[in-house]
C-alpha cells in the first residue's frame, strides 16, 4: 500500500513538473537563434562615439539594480558587445550558457530561464546611422606627441597584461598610477597600431572609460585587461 502511495506521488509530482516547464514553454515562446544582423536605428539627437559609450555605461551600471539577475545581465552585456563586434558565435555561445532565450531572435527581449524578462535598448546594440566624429579627436595630442615618465603622469609605474581580441595576443606594457584610461590607449596604440576609439578595456567585468584614472580602475601589476578591438564599420563594397 505505502509503496502505491509513493509512485502516485511521485508520478504526480512528474506530471506537475512537465505541466509547469509546459507553461512556461508556451509563455515565452520559442527559443530563436540570435539573428547576425545589426539593428539599424537613428538617434533623435546625433550621438558622439563618446556620448554612445556613456549612454551605454549608464545603462549597463544602472539596469541590474532594476529587476533580474546580475548574472544575466553581465551575460547580455558581453553578448552585445560579441554581436556588436560581428562574433555572432561567441554572442550565441553567451547566451546558450546563461540559459537565456530570444523569442524574437534579438536582444531586444530576452528571458532567463525562470522566465524574467530583459529588455536591452537599441543603443546597446548598434551604433545610430547618424553617429559623428569626436570633434576632440583631431585636436587630441599625438601618442608620440605625449612623453611617456613618471613625471608626466605621476603615480606608481605598474606592469599590466593586455589581451587583445583581435589577435588573441597578450601585450605587456607599463601604466602609471595617476594616468587616465586614454592615455594609456595612446601608448598601446604606438605598440600595436590600434587607434585608442578602436578600444574597449574591460576588467573586472566592467568597461573603462576613458576619463578614468588607472588606480581608479584598481588594476594592479600582473593583472590582465581585455582588449576588445572594434571591426571598421562597412562603407561601401568594392
Amino acid at each position: 500500500m505505502f509503496l502505491y502511495l509513493s509512485k502516485c506521488m511521485h508520478l504526480h509530482y512528474s506530471l506537475f513538473t512537465l505541466s509547469s516547464f509546459l507553461l512556461r514553454t508556451v509563455t515565452l515562446g520559442k527559443n530563436q537563434p540570435l539573428k547576425q544582423e545589426k539593428p539599424k536605428w537613428k538617434s533623435d539627437v546625433p550621438l558622439t562615439e563618446g556620448q554612445l559609450r556613456s549612454k551605454r555605461d549608464e545603462f549597463w551600471e544602472t539596469a541590474p539594480a532594476f529587476e533580474g539577475r546580475k548574472e544575466i545581465w553581465d551575460a547580455l552585456k558581453a553578448a552585445a558587445y560579441a554581436s556588436e563586434n560581428n562574433d555572432y558565435d561567441l554572442a550565441q555561445a553567451i547566451l546558450d550558457g546563461a540559459l537565456i532565450s530570444l523569442p524574437n531572435g534579438t536582444l531586444l527581449d530576452c528571458y532567463d530561464e525562470l522566465g524574467n524578462r530583459y529588455q536591452l535598448p537599441i543603443y546597446c546594440l548598434s551604433a545610430p546611422i547618424n553617429l559623428i566624429e569626436e570633434g576632440s579627436d583631431s585636436e587630441s595630442p599625438s601618442p608620440e606627441s605625449e612623453p611617456i615618465s613618471e613625471g608626466r603622469f605621476g603615480g606608481e609605474e605598474i606592469s599590466v597584461k593586455f589581451r587583445i581580441s583581435s589577435s588573441c595576443k597578450d601585450v605587456k606594457m607599463s601604466v602609471f598610477s595617476k594616468e587616465t584610461i586614454l592615455s594609456a590607449k595612446r601608448k598601446l596604440a604606438t605598440i600595436e597600431g590600434i587607434e585608442p576609439n578602436k578600444q574597449r578595456w574591460f576588467f573586472g567585468g566592467r568597461l573603462l572609460n576613458d576619463k578614468m584614472k588607472i588606480e581608479d580602475a584598481k588594476l594592479q601589476s600582473g593583472f590582465v585587461v581585455q582588449v576588445i578591438i572594434s571591426s571598421p564599420t562597412s562603407s561601401k563594397s568594392d
